[in-house]
Parts: C-alpha cells; structure tokens; sequence
C-alpha cells in the first residue's frame, strides 16, 4: 500500500503560481511512475502529467505544456508540481497518484486506471 497527501492548494490570481506537493509513505516510493491529474468542477478527470521513476522523463497533457513542471525528490518520497501562469481553467481538485507502469506514450499514462494508488486531491482556484 501507498498513501498519498497533497497539499499546497488554494487560491490564486490569474497568472499566479502554485507549488503542490505529494507525500508517499512508503520507502519503494522511488520505483512508482507518478501522476498528477485534476478534476475541474462538472467535469471528468482528466491528466495533467507523470514523472518516471528516476524522473528523467516526463509527460504533460498539452493543456499545461510549458506552464507546469513536475519534479520529485525520491530522498523526501515527495513528487511536486509547479503551476505558472495560471488559469481559471486549470481550477480543479487536484490529484497525485502512483503505478509501477511507466509507458512510451503520453496517451497510456493518461489513463487514471493505469494508477493503483490517488491521494485524497487538493482545491486549486484561480480567479480572473
């Protein structure tokens, strides 16, 4: 089992950034693919990126390509995702998530059934 906590979330002017933050508690922490996704309001899940393992590779969906960055640090078991820019549309909860699949195509690690363990999410609102 892995549990998962993001934090980091609130409430931001448009153009604004957020750092989010994702705590594993398990030790193996560093052989899980993670996963941020986000769920704006009425809407479906939808991915937002993943970080391989090592986080030498990396996967952004093209709504926030160039404006968010995922890192982790596996010495914290902790995975991040750095918000510029922002948007009213990137208001969501936001999710992390962890699998042992790392795939060679974005739409793959995409899928959320792909992650066998989410945290609970953190509120990200962005005013206009």
């Amino acid at each position: 089992q892995v549990q998962l906590v993001e934090s980091g979330g609130g409430l931001v002017q448009a153009g604004g950034s957020l750092r989010l933050s994702c705590a594993a508690s398990r030790r193996t922490f560093s052989r899980y693919t993670m996963g941020w996704f986000r769920q704006p309001p009425g809407k479906e899940r939808e991915f937002v990126g993943a970080i391989s393992w090592s986080g030498g590779s990396t996967y952004y969906a093209d709504s926030v390509k160039g404006r968010f960055t995922i890192s982790r640090d596996n010495a914290k078991n902790t995975v991040y995702l750095q918000m510029n820019s922002l948007k009213p549309d990137d208001t969501a909860v936001y999710y992390c998530a962890a699998t042992k699949v790392w795939a060679t195509t974005v739409q793959t690690m995409g899928v959320p059934g792909e992650y066998d363990y989410w945290g609970q999410g953190t509120q990200v609102t962005v005013s206009s």
